[in-house]
């Protein structure tokens, strides 16, 4: 399994927030760049990226940090947050990019989607952030009216199928992961990649998800308050 320590990020810094909420929000690091060495010191292989700002307001403003990052570790390094257009998806690989999540714009503009799929075969990746038994989009400040199952069954129709899926409620709550979620979506979809993310707080959720198979896991709360030592994460997830 691929554990993927996270980057969130909000005016250049790496923050995190509770539940999704912009409200709640906790700076970790003025120099998002030095984090993400710190995760390749403690032998990390991946990176995975959010521009939360993009990801509620459509736009791309940390699109130089993500790209820094990339070019400063050498990591692969997959991104979502803010990616509405071809031209976005298009900017991020030029710049070493090596996989982009869809979230707001799978959703609202599946043609796009579909697009996407076709232009870069391999490298589109949906985000099934969910609220409620429904996905949500604009920075999970609003819900669509679409099952993760069925999102999940159109992203894979269009031959995307990398999904990162998130069960908001447990996001940054540091109460355990959704494994009974993951397990039924597993369940119908065998072919699919699937990332856990949110409320990956102990090295016990990280077992469970390596037992069940996953594609891969994301930290990101319990790395930052030290609830999980990531060297130990990493070797328990191979």
């Amino acid at each position: 399994m691929i554990l993927f320590p996270a980057i969130d990020l909000i005016g250049g810094k790496a923050v995190r927030l509770y539940k999704g909420d912009y409200d709640q929000m906790t700076i970790y690091d003025d120099v998002p760049v030095n984090t993400a060495l710190k995760f390749r010191a403690a032998g990390a292989q991946a990176i995975h990226l959010v521009d939360l700002e993009g990801a509620r307001d459509g736009s791309m403003p940390n699109r130089d940090t993500v790209a820094l990052i990339k070019k400063k570790t050498g990591l692969f390094c997959e991104v979502g947050g803010g990616i509405r257009s071809i031209e976005s998806i298009g900017w991020y690989l030029q710049n070493g990019i090596d996989r982009v999540i869809l979230g707001t714009a799978a959703v609202t503009d599946p043609f796009f989607a579909k697009q996407a799929a076709k232009l870069f075969p391999g490298k589109v990746a949906a985000g099934a952030d969910i609220k409620d038994g429904k996905i949500a989009v604009k920075g999970w400040l609003e819900k669509s009216g679409l099952t993760a199952e069925a999102f999940m069954e159109q992203m894979l129709g269009f031959g995307i199928d990398t999904f990162i899926v998130t069960n908001i409620s447990k996001d940054g709550a540091m109460q355990g992961t959704d494994t009974a979620l993951y397990e039924s979506l597993k369940k119908r979809f065998p072919d699919a990649k699937i990332t856990a993310s949110g409320g990956v707080s102990s090295m016990d959720d990280i077992r469970k998800l390596r037992a069940m198979d996953m594609y891969a896991a994301i930290i990101g709360k319990a790395y930052y308050t030290g609830a999980i030592d990531l060297k130990e994460a990493l070797e328990a997830a191979k």
